[in-house]
């Protein structure tokens, strides 16, 4: 792997994109005349690093969610994200799911993925029925590497008002959760959406994010050729194609609903 890829990808103006999204956060408020914003918080690195931005200025205009399911979700997670709440003072709603789980799935075929999925969709239901209540923008917290290769629920984790963070890689965001003073363990863990037991995005996806960066940022900004990208990454030309491959495959879960043509 070609470290000079990952630093350069690391190299931003963090003080900046923070103000810029803070604004960026107000202005939808005002613009959409809504009241605050909520978030789900997982007591990973996404959603800690939105819980962060909103503490700065919003704190009195923030809810957090948190939403375990507490037959899958470890505890350490739950108890991550109530450490953010302590951190950040923000107001907060603690919610087991496991109930409403056990509840659909005594209607629905057995398939462990789609439940997984259905854990993210209910959460979504959640942020959706608190924001309807009291007015405010949901934030969805995709980072800019896992929306590019659909590493998400479509209509679960991937809908949401407005995205703080869809324009930040992986890498990227661990950084500026650096800067925000997010604590060191959250920063280290490994990511994971939690959707079924022992889940974890890179044993998942089979390939570690600063690949995945390394990846994206040779395609997206630099818009090179898959040749070209092996070479500049120093990646192999089978996962580089598996990435390539990916963002391919989920480009449906980035576009609005499709509709026939009657022209």
């Amino acid at each position: 792997m070609n470290q000079s890829i990952i630093d350069e990808i690391k190299n931003q103006d963090y003080d900046t994109i923070i103000e810029t999204t803070e604004n960026f956060l107000e202005e939808q408020i005002d613009k959409t005349r809504s009241k605050g914003v909520i978030l789900g918080l997982s007591g990973g690195i996404d959603s800690a690093v939105i819980a962060y931005i909103c503490k700065r200025k919003l704190k009195e205009k923030t809810l957090a969610l948190i939403m375990p399911d507490t037959s899958i979700t470890p505890k350490s997670e739950t108890d991550d994200a109530l450490k953010m709440i302590a951190l950040t003072g923000i107001k907060y709603k603690l919610i087991d799911i496991k109930p409403i789980i056990n509840e659909y799935s005594m209607y629905l075929e057995p398939n462990e993925k789609a439940r997984g999925n259905l854990r993210a969709r209910v959460r979504t239901n959640m942020l959706y029925y608190y924001a309807n209540l009291k007015n405010y923008l949901v934030l969805g917290s995709s980072d800019k590497s896992e929306f590019n290769i659909g590493y998400f629920t479509k209509f679960g984790d991937g809908a949401s008002d407005i995205t703080p963070i869809v324009s930040l890689y992986k890498l990227q965001v661990r950084e500026i959760a650096k800067h925000l003073g997010v604590p060191d363990n959250i920063i280290a863990k490994k990511s994971s959406p939690h959707l079924w037991k022992d889940h974890e995005a890179e044993d998942e996806l089979g390939i570690s994010y600063e690949e995945i960066d390394s990846i994206l940022y040779c395609m997206i900004e630099k818009k090179l050729p898959i040749d070209e990208i092996e070479q500049n990454t120093q990646i192999s030309k089978e996962t580089v194609e598996k990435i390539q491959q990916l963002h391919i495959n989920s480009e449906h879960k980035r576009l609005s609903p499709q509709k026939p043509n009657r022209e």
